[in-house]
């Protein structure tokens, strides 16, 4: 199983990205959080409210489900990043049953 990370402008945008992979059967399920996030971005340095989203599929769909957020995803370089987890038996089943 991994996570996918990412963070988006907003709620509506990450929800945007969470739908369109949920009814691709990509990810089952998805965790959103409100951030803030400091960064620099072309000699600046950036200060921001964000909401961060966590998707949760298996490790074979990794590279379908980065090229399908960084198609649809409207930042210039967005964060897509991937996290390996383990997770209880009755849960790793229930997510394997649910994607493609």
């Amino acid at each position: 199983m991994i996570l996918v990370y990412t963070t988006h402008k907003n709620q509506a945008a990450a929800e945007k990205v969470a739908i369109y992979l949920l009814k691709k059967r990509l990810v089952a399920c998805v965790n959103f959080f409100p951030v803030s996030a400091s960064y620099l971005w072309r000699g600046q340095i950036k200060n921001e409210k964000e909401t961060a989203a966590l998707f949760k599929t298996k490790k074979e769909n990794w590279r379908k489900v980065k090229k399908e957020i960084e198609k649809i995803h409207p930042d210039e370089a967005p964060c897509v990043i991937k996290l390996t987890a383990e997770a209880n038996k009755l849960f790793e089943s229930w997510i394997k049953k649910e994607i493609k």
